[in-house]
């Protein structure tokens, strides 16, 4: 456990000196709320504008860091072999996976955290301390389900195939969850399923003090389960080829 936690510990500097991954989990995540988040007076999911992009914005920040950057570079670090050489270590064979899963869940605190605090401090969005505590969580959490993904589809293609299928994914989360802007009708009814919307759905209920339907907190459960299932069978069947 030692040994994952100072792989654990030398991934997050690593990433604390990456710029682009900063700009895209904290920086972006701030930008638009600053611009976005007062300007509609409109109600979103039962409870103001401010309050709901806030919890959009959170989850962006923590969705878009739990992915996008990990699953190109999983998928760089393979081709490069440097999973490959931590294998020739006395690291368990599962250090690698653990050690970003953990990164993830790091390093998605701080947007989570700068997000909620404009939310309050910005957008005039006040609750309760249990409420805030809630939707943290449930948003922090949340992100270790795209840490999954990222490690499954990382680990199953090369550099040059990850991009656009992180896109894909990328862009069908966030516009059916609800992340930039909220859905109704049709959309929603299809956006219902989707992790990004279940985490939002549940943190605007608990702004709402309206009782969060079991079904939202199963389907995250069930995505974990999913893509961690998903990330285990990449491993293995890459297990040879790194």
């Amino acid at each position: 456990m030692r040994g994952i936690l100072l792989l654990t510990r030398a991934e997050i500097s690593r990433l604390r000196r990456n710029r682009r991954y900063l700009i895209f989990t904290v920086g972006l995540p701030v930008i638009l709320y600053l611009i976005i988040g007062k300007q509609a007076t409109s109600k979103a999911y039962g409870v103001d504008f401010a309050a709901y992009y806030m919890v959009a914005m959170a989850t962006f920040g923590a969705f878009a860091g739990a992915l996008n950057g990990n699953s190109i570079r999983i998928s760089e670090e393979r081709k490069v072999g440097w999973i490959r050489q931590l294998r020739l270590t006395p690291l368990p064979a599962n250090a690698y996976v653990v050690a970003k899963i953990l990164t993830s869940m790091a390093t998605t605190i701080p947007s989570v955290v700068i997000v909620l605090l404009l939310g309050r401090f910005y957008g005039g969005v006040h609750l309760a301390a249990w409420q805030w505590l809630v939707i943290a969580v449930i948003i922090w959490l949340g992100s270790t389900i795209f840490a999954a993904l990222a490690v499954a589809v990382g680990y199953r293609f090369p550099p040059d195939q990850v991009q656009p299928i992180t896109l894909l994914l990328y862009f069908t989360f966030t516009i059916l969850g609800g992340v930039w802007f909220p859905i109704s009708g049709a959309l929603q009814t299809i956006g219902k399923g989707t992790p990004t919307y279940e985490a939002i759905k549940i943190s605007t209920d608990v702004i709402g003090n309206v009782a969060v339907p079991y079904g939202l907190v199963l389907g995250l459960v069930i995505w974990l389960a999913i893509f961690a299932g998903l990330a285990t069978l990449s491993v293995r069947s890459m297990a040879e080829a790194v």
